[in-house]
Order: structure tokens, then sequence, then C-alpha cells
């Protein structure tokens, strides 16, 4: 944290003392540009947590590296991610050489994290017709808490937000081809992408309306989306089968009510977090939005549709339920467009003071070091978070090592396990995340937990799917042993404790009661011992 702050220091003075300097002198700003660049790595760094989600999508990505092709069990196409492009590109390690899957997918999370700063700086300075505004922007977008704690995360936050800065940079600079490709790129890393989308293709309709435009540009702009984006829906609805994917349905089917209650409380959280660039954009664009009638139609138009799609984005995830995870990732755009549009309104403002700008963006980015420090769902959430994954991925190579191949196991946290026990081990996520029949027919229990976790059949887990055994738990080991049953596997299910060696730390399955012989086989691991739980007193 130390050098973190230091760093913070360092580019705040320089940043505001070159100020004048930026306008002409390319050197300094290419300078400043690689020392924020830098610094947003360091606060990546602060996080440095792989989420437990990214694990689902390794291990797609490690059946399509091995030809098995893209699906989390061999045999069962079910799409059980919704961040295609990702999982193509975390497959490619595994390809080529055999491993990798983990590291490449952080390391390049954090390589679209920090890009994200040069088209922050480039769509800056397009948009205001300058050469300083930008480096503002870039010192905003690497000190966004959110986009900076899930740049290591393995998930493909930070390439959805590199391609949305990449669109609306292809929309300011005429390139509505471009455009189209990035965002129909956009829609394959996530499924927000439809939203980017709709708002950028709408800005278009309505600019060729008005006149600013032609209607060649929408037109170039479906096409480049269509080239993408038509033959990755045939071949997805062919292979799997549906056009919504499975981890998408098994998200939804809880009551509007309670939906918007989640959303709400997910929004609430991040506004106090991201404060200062709401306040920012605040005052910026209200100033802006006053002052219209100086500034050309075209930039203040481009402006706006930045600001839109923040505003929009924003309202989409709290409509949506928003997310369990720390660090508000869903909402990971939002400052980053926010960044942009006011250092472009501020940019615009004929009355802004030289310096004013980088003082403001310096505070703000300070104060963005000091939540992520501090926050309780930011930094020590993803410390805890990390220790916790860590022990579910000991575990599950413990299962993986020793169960036979071919084992059915079901898991409540579907990722760091299910990764770390193999491909050979066929899982069953009680979510339905990866499984059809839960995601699609299971029925929706809105006191089960947040969105996401809500869908459940565990009559067909256990009758139907059969699993060896179960893990109930996604929250890594326990500080005691729990002899128990299990309130949904008591019937045909009872606990086995293994103590990990050299601590008072437990993990608990329950074993199928005709697959008592698994036992013995995760006993021989050095790194865990078998503990009996004492015999049920007799009912005479």
């Amino acid at each position: 944290m130390a050098v973190l702050l230091s760093g913070w220091v360092a580019l705040a003075i320089s940043v505001v003392v070159a100020w004048p300097r930026l306008r002409t002198e390319r050197v300094w700003r290419i300078g400043l540009l690689t020392a924020i660049c830098a610094f947003s790595v360091v606060h990546q760094m602060l996080y440095a947590t792989v989420a437990e989600d990214a694990y689902i999508t390794f291990r797609y990505s490690e059946n399509l590296a091995t030809g098995n092709g893209p699906v989390f069990n061999i045999g069962e196409r079910v799409e059980g991610y919704s961040n295609f492009l990702w999982m193509v590109l975390a497959a490619i390690p595994e390809a080529l050489f055999g491993k990798g899957i983990v590291l490449a997918a952080s390391v390049l999370g954090m390589v679209c994290a920090t890009g994200c700063v040069v088209p922050a700086y480039l769509l800056t300075n397009r948009l205001t017709g300058g050469r300083a505004d930008g480096v503002a922007a870039a010192l905003l977008v690497a000190g966004a808490s959110g986009l900076a704690a899930y740049g290591p995360s393995g998930l493909e936050t930070p390439l959805f937000v590199l391609l949305v800065l990449g669109v609306l940079y292809a929309l300011a600079a005429q390139r509505p081809f471009v455009a189209g490709v990035l965002v129909a790129l956009t829609g394959m890393t996530r499924p927000d992408g439809l939203l980017i989308a709709v708002l950028t293709g709408g800005w278009l309709i309505y600019t060729a309306f008005r006149g600013r435009a032609n209607w060649r540009t929408p037109l170039a702009y479906t096409a480049g989306l269509l080239l993408l984006a038509l033959p990755w829906t045939i071949w997805r609805v062919a292979y799997y089968g549906h056009l919504i994917p499975n981890a998408l349905a098994a998200k939804t089917g809880g009551s509007l009510g309670w939906q918007l209650a989640q959303g709400l409380d997910y929004l609430t959280g991040f506004a106090v977090v991201s404060q200062g660039f709401l306040l920012l954009a605040l005052v910026t664009l209200g100033a802006f939005a006053f002052s219209r009638k100086r500034i050309d139609d075209e930039q203040a138009s481009l402006v706006w549709l930045v600001c839109g799609t923040a505003v929009a984005y924003l309202a989409f995830i709290t409509y949506a339920g928003g997310d369990w995870m720390p660090g508000w990732r869903l909402l990971a755009p939002v400052p980053v467009l926010l960044a942009v549009a006011a250092v472009a309104a501020a940019g615009l403002l004929p009355a802004t003071k030289p310096r004013v700008l980088p003082l403001a963006a310096a505070g703000v980015c300070g104060l963005s070091l000091i939540v992520s420090a501090t926050a309780p769902q930011m930094a020590p959430a993803m410390h805890q978070w990390r220790a916790q994954i860590f022990e579910m991925e000991e575990f599950g190579s413990l299962l993986g090592a020793n169960l036979p191949p071919g084992t059915v196991i079901s898991t409540y946290a579907n990722g760091a396990l299910s990764y770390r026990a193999g491909p050979s081990i066929r899982v069953v996520d009680v979510l339905g995340l990866t499984d059809e029949h839960i995601a699609r027919h299971g029925q929706r229990t809105e006191t089960n937990g947040p969105v996401g976790h809500i869908a459940h059949d565990y009559a067909y887990v256990i009758d139907v799917r059969r699993p060896a055994l179960a893990v109930t738990t996604g929250s890594g080991y326990g500080d005691t042993a729990h002899c128990t049953p299990d309130p949904v596997y008591q019937d045909a299910y009872r606990p086995a404790n293994f103590q990990r060696e050299g601590s008072g730390q437990w993990a608990t399955v329950f074993i199928r009661e005709d697959q008592a012989a698994l036992i013995p086989l995760l006993d021989v691991d050095p790194r865990f011992s078998y503990v009996p739980c004492p015999p049920l007193p007799s009912s005479g």
C-alpha cells in the first residue's frame, strides 16, 4: 500500500505541475501515460485475487484446449459460461503449451485493465479536441477501484471494459464498421454487450435522423456487428440448443420486487465506494448541460453518449439484481465511463481554470485508493475470498488425485474445486450454472441467497445424478468437524470429515452410503486425515 500511495503522490504532483506542458510537449504526455500504466498495475496488485467463478470458465477452456469441446463435463453440452471470447482466449496457452490457463488469464486481465488507460486517454482527447485532458481521464481510470479489483481476477471484466471504450472511440473517430465489429466482440465477452449494442446503435440512428450523419453510418455499424455476431449465435444455438446461455438462465426466475431490492442494495453500496467519481460527474456534467449552446453539437452528443452509456448500464445492473461478489464487478465500467464523460465535459467548458481539472482528477484518484485499501467490500474482502478459494482448490486437488475417473460429485461453489478436481471427475452444480435441468426447470427459492443462488432441485441431484459425494460449502475449510446429517442429503448420505494436517481446519463432505469405499482412497493423501464420527447412540 505504501508503494501505491507513493506512486499516487508522485503522479498527482507530476500531472498538476506539468499540466501546461502537456498541451504542447508530446514527451511529457507519453511519459505520464507510461507512469499511469505502471500505477494501474500496482493498484491491481493490491487485490491479486483470482475469482472463484473464473475457474468455471477455466474448466471450459481446458476441455476446449484438450479436444473435448467447450463443455464443463465431457459429453454434456451445457453453456455454463457467458464469456465466450474470454473462454477461448484463456484456452490458448493450454492448447499451445499444455499449461498456464490460470496465470495467463490473470495476466491478460491485468493487461486489459491497464490497457483501458490508453483508450480512455484517446477518447477524451477526441471528445475535447485537446491533448492534455486525456491524461486526467487516464489517471482516474487507473484509480478506479472496481476495475483494479478484477484486473487479476481471471474474469472477463477488464476485457469487457476495454472493448466498450473501443466501441465509443470508434464511433467518435467515425469508424462505424469498426464499432460494429467491436460491439459484437463485446457481446461475445458478456451478455451485457447487447445493451451496449442497443445504445450505440440507437445513437447512430438518432444522429442520422438529425442529419449529422448519413444513413450509411448505421448500416455500416450493423454490417460490422452481424459479421461476427450472426455466425457465433448460429453456432451457439446449434451446439448447445438454446439462445439464452445456461449460466444466465440459472440466475433468473426471482420475483421482480425481490430482484429490484437486491439491485438497489447493490447500487447503494456502489454509490458509497464510488462517490468521488459520481460527484465529479454530477458537477462537471451539470455545468456542461447548462453550457451546451456554446459547444459544438457533435461533441456534446458524444459526451452525452458516454454519460448515457454509464447511466443506462447502472440502471440495467440494478434491474438485474446486482451480484454477490465483492468489489462491484458488474459496475466496473461505470466509473471508467463517468471519468471520460466528466473530464471531457470539463475540458469543453470555457470557464474551467487550467489546473482545476488535474487537481480534481488527482483528488478523486486518491480517494479511490483509500476506498480500495479500507472499504470492507474491496481489498479486505478480496483477500479473505482469496484464502477461501485456495482452500477449495486444495481440496479439489485431493478429490481429483484420488477418486476414480468418472466419479460424480455435487458442489455448491462450482469453480476452484471443480477445476482442480480435473475433467475426469463429473461435477453436478446444485445451483444450476452448469446443469441444464436445474437452470431451466429447477425451483426458485428467494430465501436461498442472492441473485444467482436461488435455483435448485435436490431430488433431481440425489435421485437422477446420484453423486458419490457432495461438497456443500464454498467458503473453504471449517473450524470444526461436522457429524450431523445434512438437511438435504441426510437420507442417503453420511458426513465424512478430513482434518488438514498441521492445522485445526476441517473439510467435510457427505458420502453416499453405498460409496463408503471412497473414504480410504481419500485418506491416503498425506495432506488430510480422515477422522470418523462417533457412532450414533442406539434408539434403545
